[in-house]
């Protein structure tokens, strides 16, 4: 089993997970040519690609979705709140109806050799969801777009043997920087973005020994940075309340712009 980050920033987001049978994209938020040469540095092409999990309707994480599904007739996998607002999108263009496949959080759905569990997130979009997908034993999850965990977020993401998660804003850099007002109350909301200290927050109650790696995924462009991202959440693993440390973990940060090194299970 294969996870590998395409892309994954505020500006787009892409991520493969597959067996040797089965391949999937977690989001087409880059451009279909982005996304097809990620694939080729894999070693597969889109006419590889068994179906594409969408998480929500957000440009990050659709920019490319019209193109690579028409071009390769590619099953949509998304929630119906997600299904209703992509297909008020103009940017998608005309895909045919068939495409689509509604999901469901907490209902499993299987795509040949593996098995997706859809979960909700908090976010300001219509039905938005992570995604968990285990092949035989081997579990991982997709869990970006944030604003809040509960009790609910951390059973779901409980017993992964890899995790891409977000950490998206380093809070200061946030308040001090040039976005207007109304758009730093967002990403700081419940239903906005994980904030690089309540992502280590987060993992210090999921961590165990059988996860392998961790990848910091969904930084923003203008309130972090890769080392700022890594730093803080080793700081708050190291600090908190769990028997670990964070040198016990392979702690990666997904690149915005080009391929990640894959995790293989």
């Amino acid at each position: 089993m294969r996870l590998c980050s395409i892309a994954s920033g505020s500006s787009g987001n892409c991520i493969y997970v597959g067996s040797e049978a089965t391949h999937l994209l977690v989001d087409v938020g880059i451009s279909g040519k982005r996304t097809e040469n990620g694939l080729h540095e894999l070693g597969l092409t889109g006419r590889d690609i068994d179906g594409i999990l969408i998480t929500h309707e957000h440009a990050d994480h659709i920019q490319g979705l019209g193109v690579i599904a028409r071009k390769y007739e590619i099953p949509i996998y998304a929630t119906a709140g997600t299904i209703k607002a992509m297909k008020s999108c103009s940017s998608l263009g005309n895909v045919e109806e068939s495409l689509y496949r509604e999901v469901q959080e907490d209902r499993k759905l299987t795509i040949k050799d593996l098995t997706i569990n859809p979960m909700h997130i908090s976010h300001d979009a219509a039905q938005p969801v992570g995604y968990r997908i285990s092949y035989g034993s081997r579990r991982v999850a997709v869990c970006t777009d944030l604003g809040v965990y509960n009790d609910y977020t951390v059973e779901c993401l409980k017993g992964m043997d890899a995790l891409l998660l977000e950490a998206n804003h380093d809070v200061n850099m946030l308040q001090v920087g040039p976005y207007p007002y109304y758009l730093k109350q967002r990403i700081l909301g419940d239903r906005g973005h994980l904030s690089n200290e309540n992502s280590g927050r987060l993992l210090g109650r999921i961590l165990h020994d059988g996860l392998c790696t961790i990848l910091l995924g969904h930084l923003s462009k203008e309130n972090n940075l890769p080392e700022l991202a890594y730093e803080s959440v080793r700081l708050e693993i190291n600090l908190g309340d769990n028997p670990y440390q964070a040198k016990d973990f392979d702690i990666r940060v997904a690149r915005r712009s080009d391929l990640t090194p894959a995790v293989v299970l």
